[in-house]
């Protein structure tokens, strides 16, 4: 190592003593001046004092409102974080593009750059949406302060005002034009795009239902080849999110409590013009229900009386909804036995081993909690009454629930309101609650215009006008006015739901309707008057009373020759008929136990003779029964319909007060087609029977074509019979079938659910007639509104 040293020095142990002592003072002052400049050193914080503040740069915004925003007092000391939050509170007050402050001695100079103000808002490329509807989604407006940040905000919400509508490649620029005075059009330039359609919706792991079924169930549809009429089959988020729940609803419904949807994912095809849906489920095992119990925990109620109301039964498919409907049912119960506050709580026991559900309703008491009131808000049309029945809570009840909950639905289910929230908050006392309801209405008027198609009727057209919030007064007002080349009709009709306050269904109708007999050389004219009064008289039946006023007359046609009995009939002219008339419901087919199942049942008397020119009775009745099977995809129905006039007046029955079967009857027949005949004079008219009964087997299901033909196909067998003509002046006739025979007829059907009406395409043979039957081997029936 080379060691460099200095002359006259050494670095050894014998080194002067002087230069030991300088080496020693340099060592000192170098670390005293290290340590000085490492240790922090106190800041003082600057501070100004302004004894005056100029404001540059405002046009609008006045000076003493600036310096009222900014907080800054001339004459005390401002810090420089205080000066700062000056600066923020100015930026913060959204009227300023810049903002600078410049001290300048004693004096604060505020430089400010005012925002544009929008002189006028329009939208461009725009055809599908109006402006009046992007102008209320916005929030940007005339004579306002402009702002980027609220016009890309804007730009947002007319985006998603076109996804909603299943455009999600739309885009909006907003863009400025600038005017004198600092104000500026803003202008928002929309590219509309195209709808985005679903072309595929496929599940993954699905195994009880097929894609098929699944997708019945699903808002969301396939592309169809008639989307022109179809809107449905487009993009729309909220609806995937809707399809979720229903999705989960069906299935809940139908025992698979442990289901979920685990995604649902939606990806574009190669080309990127339209959607693959693909929803990927669990569904888990079908449960059904054990054993149900009712117990009692309150002193005094015995629970034997509740548990033989309830319906449901061991072995029935589980549903949350008969669960609902139990508990609804044992509370209303509750309520007839003056037990006030009675909760019933259901107690669910999972059996994995044989895949039941245990099911103790437990009857508890609820809280000491009462209705305060019930405050109505933004009807400005339908009357506070409209709603107020719609609860069966009034005010001081005791508070139930679930009560509440349904009285919402049933005020949904009015459709007189866009929006319906039903909210309950704390009233007067812990022991009172106020039930706020909050509406927002919408237009109950409705203009219909329909077209149609029949064998009997031939092409036609119906208008319609309907409101059915009459005066806000929850009644329906309606005017039908339809024309057919064989058939017209006019018609008023009116209902109140609500008679004299209570659920008490009043109908009435008045019209005239005209009809050219296709099957006989007559035409027949009515006026008619019917009043009718309905109840409900349990969960699934009803009652109702009728009256029915008819003056009818069948009018022969100039040059053209009747037969012995129509030729009779015609000549007694007018006849009047004022009868009183009952008849039972009971439908289980949407509201029963079995989602999949249901019976129809409806029996009728009618009597005339109060007054009038036609005394007789007459007896109807008809039952449906249907079912799915093979996984809710083809559907079977058995329906037997049957009925039967028995004349006690001293004239003669006509033609139109007899029964006279037709295709939507009995299929396979002409109009009329089939019973007794007068055959004399060379002519063929059908004259009717006092009895009749038919049974008709169909069932219905997919013919494996693509889902989006709408088709199905169908088969069904009729078989039925018409005949006895007593009280019916035959004299001079040559009458056939008066004794009647069976019929049997077999036939296919072609079902074709368009994007404007369903079609009925039905193809028949008949397998046993009589020779003077009319056959009719093809039936197209169209039903469309538009």
């Amino acid at each position: 190592m080379t060691d460099r040293r200095g002359a006259g020095t050494s670095c050894g142990y014998g080194a002067p003593k002087a230069y030991i002592l300088w080496q020693s003072a340099v060592a000192f002052f170098f670390f005293f001046a290290t340590v000085f400049l490492v240790t922090p050193q106190p800041a003082h914080a600057q501070s100004y004092t302004f004894n005056t503040v100029q404001v540059e740069g405002n046009q609008r915004i006045e000076t003493a409102t600036i310096l009222a925003r900014m907080g800054i007092e001339r004459g005390k000391p401002v810090s420089a974080g205080e000066l700062n939050d000056a600066y923020q509170r100015l930026l913060d007050s959204g009227v300023f593009e810049t903002v600078e402050l410049t001290p300048r001695g004693n004096t604060l100079v505020v430089a400010v750059s005012e925002y544009p103000t929008i002189n006028r808002i329009s939208f461009e490329g725009n055809r599908r949406v109006k402006d009046e509807v992007l102008q209320e989604a916005i929030g940007s407006q005339s004579r306002r302060v402009f702002t980027p940040e609220q016009a890309e905000k804007d730009a947002n919400l007319v985006a998603e005002i076109y996804s909603a509508q299943g455009r999600v490649a739309a885009t909006v620029v907003p863009r400025i034009i600038r005017r004198s005075e600092n104000r500026v059009d803003l202008v928002f330039e929309i590219s509309e795009g195209t709808t985005i359609e679903i072309e595929r919706v496929s599940f993954v792991g699905n195994r009880a239902f097929s894609d098929r079924r699944l997708r019945q169930v699903l808002e969301t549809k396939q592309a169809n080849i008639l989307r022109t009429f179809l809107r449905s089959d487009t993009f729309i988020a909220d609806r995937i999110e809707f399809d979720k729940q229903v999705l989960r609803d069906f299935y809940l419904s139908r025992g698979y409590v442990d289901f979920r949807v685990n995604s649902a994912n939606v990806e574009f095809t190669r080309e990127r013009d339209a959607f693959f849906l693909v929803m990927d489920v669990t569904e888990g095992q079908q449960f059904k229900f054990g054993r149900i119990t009712t117990v009692s925990e309150i002193p005094g109620v015995d629970a034997a009386i509740y548990q033989n109301a309830l319906k449901v039964k061991p072995g029935v498919v589980y549903s949350p909804s008969l669960v609902e409907n139990s508990i609804a049912r044992l509370e209303r119960l509750g309520l007839k036995q003056g037990v006030d506050f009675l909760r019933v709580e259901p107690r669910i026991k999972r059996n994995n081993r044989d895949l039941t559900l245990d099911v103790e309703f437990a009857l508890t008491k609820g809280p000491r909690i009462f209705v305060e009131r019930i405050d109505i808000e933004g009807n400005t049309t339908t009357l506070d009454r409209v709603i107020r029945r719609q609860f069966d809570s009034v005010e001081g009840d005791p508070f139930n629930p679930r009560e509440i909950r349904q009285s919402a639905e049933r005020i949904r289910a009015l459709g007189f309101f866009a929006t319906a929230d039903v909210e309950t908050r704390e009233g007067s006392s812990p022991s009172q609650v106020i039930v706020d309801v909050d509406v927002e209405e919408q237009p109950t008027g409705s203009l219909s215009l329909g077209g149609s198609y029949s064998i009997s009727d031939g092409f036609g057209v119906a208008v319609g006008l309907q409101e059915s919030n009459f005066l806000g007064r929850g009644q329906t007002l309606g005017l039908t006015l339809s024309t057919a080349q064989e058939a017209e009709q006019y018609v008023i009709n009116f209902s109140e739901p609500y008679l004299l306050g209570r659920r008490l269904r009043f109908d009435i109708g008045t019209g005239l309707a005209t009809q050219n007999s296709n099957f006989s050389s007559y035409d027949v004219k009515r006026v008619f008057f019917n009043p009718a009064l309905t109840f409900s008289t349990g969960e699934l039946s009803s009652v109702q009373f009728r009256y029915n006023w008819q003056d009818s007359e069948m009018k022969g046609r100039s040059n053209e020759v009747n037969g012995a009995v129509i030729s009779s009939e015609i000549a007694q002219g007018k006849r009047t008929t004022s009868l009183l008339g009952i008849s039972y419901t009971y439908d289980s087919r949407l509201g029963g136990l079995n989602p999949n199942a249901g019976v129809l049942f409806e029996v009728g008397v009618d009597a005339a003779g109060l007054g009038g020119d036609n005394e007789f009775i007459k007896t109807s009745g008809r039952v449906i029964g249907q079912t799915r099977v093979l996984n809710e995809e083809v559907t079977l129905r058995a329906t037997l319909e049957a009925g039967a006039l028995s004349w006690t007046g001293n004239d003669f029955s006509r033609t139109i007060d007899r029964y006279l079967l037709g295709p939507n009857t009995f299929r396979g027949f002409e109009p009329a087609g089939l019973g007794p005949r007068d055959l004399s004079g060379g002519q063929d008219d059908a004259i009717g029977g006092n009895y009749y009964w038919v049974t008709r087997f169909e069932a219905d299901f997919p013919l494996g074509l693509p889902e989006e033909l709408g088709l199905r196909g169908g088969v069904f067998y009729d078989v039925g019979n018409l005949w006895d003509l007593s009280d019916v002046n035959t004299a001079g006739g040559n009458i056939v079938g008066a004794d009647g025979s069976v019929r049997h007829v077999l036939g296919l059907s072609l079902l074709w659910t368009t994007g404007f009406g369903p079609l009925r395409f039905n193809f028949s043979k008949a397998l046993k007639k009589e020779s003077f039957d009319k056959e009719q081997s093809f039936d197209l029936t169209i039903q469309a509104n538009f």
